[in-house]
């Protein structure tokens, strides 16, 4: 038998795994400045790039794709090699992959805050950086593949099946999710509109915590919980089950974000049905994790790597059943739009997430540096802050929601609501955002123990070398399955073979619920008194967007008695045929939008973005002053009505051409509207009188063109006519 030497790529390791440290650090502490900001709405006054709407998915991604991603790749190119024998197939591809994702989240750091996104949850950035993410993806599961290929292990184990799977179906998605027409360098429009871009967006946006946040973390669960605890993993068999119902049944189950919505009852209720069967796949696999460390439990009480697994499974346990819990209608009904979902979401993310990624680091860094962990009693510290962190988070954010739910259903025996005034349950869960802010602290704090505990393993350390190995040469076996061989064990030595059938799984569900949506249009109704928006309200949106209003607002009246009563006409899927991006939401921090046109003067809506507090008293909305100062960019509005209408939207020739008069005219009107305010007469004429050539018409400014959209929100469509049209 032939006996070959090589060198694992330690390098690479190291690079992704200082990389998840960095971007940990960066993105717990946007997240901990949000969680104050709830408290001090106005800490970042007049500075546009830090308000809470922009910052808000500069987290959110600092924390999935930087944090998480980096903790990913390091664990990925660390066992991969060591599972297959072989050394990642191109040092050239894996460096490509560290440098091109790099590159991708400083390119987010910097055009997130600046305004430029798609809106789209987890799937925010503009379309050059989305196809960088492609080029990048493809290197990293092209050097995945290669390696497969080159191996001297013949057999697959478990935690590569997990691989293959996040590799090809986080491909599609993105795909998929970000095809759009492009308008300027930062700037496009969705191909999917309204109900259809809505369920478009929530199957990525579910399976990117599927198969960005899950697969690849239970892959690596597969792989160091076994290394840690020298323990052998539990089932080999539940493995198998666990793999194939996960990556089949959860790729049908992003509906459920979509309940009570405008969405079609049918694709809700496939997705209510697969949502309750993902428990089952879930937790087998907890089960398969903690039962890997029987016979190790007294390791645990003194291993702090063992301590974050086990907590990191116990939270995946956790929030996979809280997910199929809230699936379930009457449960969604209470949950949905409040701080019970900010809960949920991140019990995974700070427990099963960052709980494995620091469990991982603690157990590689000594092995990388050939040394000992500085301190075991600093991990054990982390380890304790870090879970009083996650517990005061959680827990106030659950009392939050509940809290939220039942004021916001609650009737007077004459049929009015009891808290008429949203602003009522705002005022009454501000206790709760002080205690979150207070366990983001303590999270943060247990990051800061780790760096430093790091940083002083690492100085005690050797540099970071290639490592010497040796193993068999591969040895060729027949294609045909063996005598005895069991169908999957010949599956687990055919590397593409078992990629092509984790395709076909992950595709069904995909195939079955978003075709029929896009294709047939009877799924969609229209209505005729929906109309496009005019030049100023697209660009008054266009700023709705950029200011990341939909993460504190939503643009769906659900159809309950309680809705209905506070916020209007249920909504319709034909209001919504021309939102590009849809808009939604999936958090109400203020009420929803969707009947806001017409309920308030053009004055109130001024004097809301100048000073939200002197309109909403008790309000924890920050102040968009450079709305009302700066001026509205026209260049690009019938470059955005062209790329609109090649999409389908009925813009003629003539309204493009002239959609500069139109956007004078509308907003010379507002103008007008607003003069009707003595106090807004006498401020205005002082302003122009003291801005002389440099100063701006205000039909000019960006908050017109907001107030043009925010007033014909809901406004489509009336209800007798509605009915009539019903009746015809």
């Amino acid at each position: 038998m032939e006996i070959q030497q090589f060198y694992y790529d330690n390098k690479i390791v190291k690079k992704f795994l200082i990389a998840t440290i960095v971007w940990g650090v960066v993105g717990m502490a946007v997240g901990l400045l949000l969680a104050f900001m709830f408290i001090f709405p106005n800490l970042t006054e007049d500075i546009p790039w830090l308000s809470f709407g922009r910052l808000r998915p500069l987290h959110t991604n600092a924390v999935i794709f930087a944090f998480v991603g980096n903790a990913i790749f390091a664990g990925v190119y660390y066992s991969t090699q060591r599972l297959l024998k072989a050394r990642m197939f191109s040092d050239a591809l894996s460096n490509f992959n560290f440098w091109g994702w790099q590159l991708i989240i400083v390119a987010a750091a910097i055009t997130l805050p600046l305004g430029f996104t798609s809106s789209k949850e987890y799937a925010e950035l503009e379309w050059p950086i989305d196809i960088a993410i492609t080029l990048v993806w493809v290197a990293f599961g092209a050097n995945l593949i290669g390696t497969m290929i080159k191996r001297r292990q013949r057999h697959l184990y478990v935690a590569i099946w997990f691989y293959i799977a996040t590799f090809v179906t986080v491909a599609v998605l993105h795909i998929f999710n970000n095809l759009e027409v492009p308008v300027s360098a930062f700037k496009s429009y969705s191909v999917y509109a309204g109900v259809q871009d809505a369920l478009v967006q929530w199957w990525y946006g579910h399976n990117a915590v599927a198969f960005f946040l899950t697969t690849p973390f239970l892959g690596l669960m597969y792989y160091f919980v076994p290394k840690a605890a020298n323990r052998p993993v539990y089932s080999y068999k539940l493995s198998i089950i666990h793999f194939w119902s996960l990556i089949f049944i959860y790729i049908w189950a992003g509906p459920h974000h979509l309940l009570y919505t405008a969405l079609p009852e049918w694709a809700q209720s496939l997705g209510t049905a697969f949502s309750v069967m993902l428990l089952m796949p879930s937790w087998g696999g907890m089960i398969n994790g903690l039962l890997t460390l029987r016979g190790a439990w007294d390791k645990v009480r003194v291993d702090p790597v063992l301590k974050f697994m086990v907590v990191a499974i116990t939270g995946y346990g956790m929030a996979t059943f809280e997910g199929p819990l809230l699936s379930l209608k009457n449960v969604n009904a209470i949950g949905h739009f409040t701080d019970w979902i900010i809960a949920h979401v991140h019990v995974g993310a700070l427990a099963w997430n960052g709980f494995l990624a620091f469990g991982m680091i603690y157990w590689l860094v000594p092995r990388l540096f050939k040394t000992k962990l500085h301190s075991v009693g600093l991990a054990n510290l982390h380890f304790w802050v870090g879970t009083l962190g996650i517990i005061l988070y959680a827990l106030p954010l659950y009392v939050a929601g509940f809290t939220q739910a039942s004021m916001w259903k609650q009737f007077n025996p004459d049929g009015t609501l009891v808290y008429g005034n949203f602003l009522e349950t705002v005022t009454e869960i501000m206790p709760m955002y002080w205690m979150r802010a207070i366990g983001g602290t303590l999270y943060i704090t247990g990051m800061l123990i780790l760096v430093y505990n790091v940083i002083v393993t690492i100085r005690s350390g050797s540099k970071v070398e290639d490592e010497l190995a040796e193993a068999p040469a591969l040895q060729r076996v027949s294609k045909r399955r063996i005598a005895g061989e069991g169908w999957h064990t010949w599956l687990e030595r055919k590397p593409v073979q078992l990629t092509i059938y984790a395709t076909i799984a992950i595709l069904i569900g995909g195939i079955i619920q978003i075709v029929p949506t896009i294709v047939v249009e009877s799924n969609v109704p229209t209505i005729s008194s929906v109309k496009p928006y005019t030049p100023l309200e697209l660009e008054g949106r266009d700023i709705y967007i950029r200011e990341g209003c939909v993460g504190c607002h939503s643009q769906m009246v659900r159809p309950f008695r309680s809705e209905v009563e506070r916020y209007g006409e249920y909504s319709k899927a034909g209001e919504f045929v021309y939102d590009r991006p849809f808009l939604w939401g999936s958090k109400r921090t203020g009420p929803d939008l969707h009947r806001l046109g017409g309920k308030y003067s053009d004055n109130w809506h001024l004097n809301h973005m100048w000073d939200p507090q002197s309109t909403s008293s008790g309000s924890i909305m920050p102040s968009y002053r450079w709305l009302v100062k700066d001026e509205l960019d026209k260049s690009h509005t019938e470059a955005k009505m062209r790329a609109l209408a090649k999409l389908g939207v009925p813009y003629s020739e003539e309204e493009i051409a002239n959609a500069q008069q139109h956007m004078l005219d509308q907003g010379t009107q507002i103008e007008k509207n607003l003069y009707t305010d003595p106090d807004f007469a006498e401020t205005y004429e002082a302003d122009k009188n003291a801005g002389g050539e440099d100063f701006i018409e205000m039909r000019n400014r960006e908050i017109v063109a907001l107030i043009a959209y925010l007033q014909r929100l809901g406004t489509d469509i009336k209800v007798k006519d509605l009915q009539a049209n019903t009746q015809n």
